[in-house]
């Protein structure tokens, strides 16, 4: 029975990987740092079928502990200060998490055994200023933001390494991937749960930011499949992880409410204080190498997702 070690496994993709990997029948060990706030919300369902290991991303040395104790055949690096926004407001940390803790986690591999698989969560952000569309994984990088450029360097971390010492060292270029475990700060989950809360009379209005930002959007389990088919793989690689469709905020916002029978030009506002210091117009990913290489194809479409966000929503808030 191979073991995984997971890192961020309380986040939103971890808690779904570590579902699909318990039904392949791994041992799935989670990462996790120690804080004074527990947040295992998203994978109380798994805490009598996994392993709990404290560890964070910040102290190597905790790292290398957890590897030799566990033994991992794959490590998924899935942790991150992963909030665009928050980068802004605190870089520095988002530059020791997001950029520093993949080398981290990468030299305690070769220290305690260059054979693992190691998988890398780098995004989209990490082209920015979009120099062509759609992207792929030949797309100069050009981010716009303290998080996208933290990304840019794991990335680049983890190809040095598969390079330098033959690694099995791979990155998922994932575009925006959402589901009911988004956490509320993402814009899609504040719609999803804005739509809630005023279809059942809680709230009149949410307040948003660019409506005409424009993303790829897909279903969050869909891509941490492609996360595990690139570990599987005889030969590591970078691939873009996408549903190869882009579509605006407002969009969003059209599909959301009307689900619910709501007119969306009534309860959205605009303010500009949730605009990005340099924002990121246009992301829309070409996942042709994941399609011909791995096999991998999304499942749910982008209607799909934003409806299944807001009755799950709506149930949560007792609709």
């Amino acid at each position: 029975m191979p073991t995984a070690l997971i890192t961020g496994i309380t986040g939103q993709d971890g808690s779904y990987l570590a579902e699909l990997l318990l039904a392949k029948g791994y041992d799935v060990v989670g990462a996790h740092r120690r804080s004074s706030t527990v947040t295992f919300e998203r994978i109380a369902h798994l805490m009598d079928k996994i392993t709990m290991a404290s560890a964070d991303l910040l102290d190597e040395s905790s790292l290398i502990r957890v590897l030799r104790d566990h033994r991992p055949s794959e490590v998924y690096n899935l942790a991150a200060q992963s909030f665009v926004m928050t980068s802004w407001a605190q870089p520095v940390l988002t530059g020791e998490v997001t950029g520093l803790g993949v080398i981290r986690l990468l030299d305690a591999i070769l220290t305690v055994d260059p054979s693992i698989r190691f998988y890398q969560a780098s995004s989209s952000e990490m082209f920015g200023k979009v120099v062509e569309v759609p992207q792929s994984e030949r797309t100069p990088f050009y981010p716009r933001s303290p998080y996208g450029v933290a990304k840019v360097y794991g990335h680049w971390a983890t190809v040095n390494y598969r390079e330098s010492y033959q690694m099995h060292a791979s990155s998922g270029i994932l575009f925006n991937h959402e589901s009911p475990r988004r956490g509320l700060e993402f814009v899609t989950r504040k719609v999803s749960n804005a739509v809630a809360r005023i279809k059942l009379g809680r709230a009149d209005h949410v307040a948003l930011g660019n409506l005409d930002s424009q993303r790829d959007w897909g279903y969050a389990p869909d891509y941490v499949r492609a996360m595990w088919m690139m570990l599987q793989q005889d030969e590591p690689g970078d691939f873009v992880v996408a549903t190869g469709e882009t579509h605006s905020v407002r969009e969003f916002c059209e599909i959301a409410f009307g689900h619910a029978g709501l007119d969306w030009e009534r309860h959205v506002l605009v303010d500009e204080r949730h605009f990005r210091p340099a924002e990121v117009d246009l992301l829309i990913g070409d996942p042709t190498r994941a399609h011909e290489v791995l096999g991998w194809k999304p499942e749910v479409t982008f209607e799909d997702l934003v409806c299944m966000m807001v009755d799950a929503d709506l149930a949560e808030l007792g609709g």
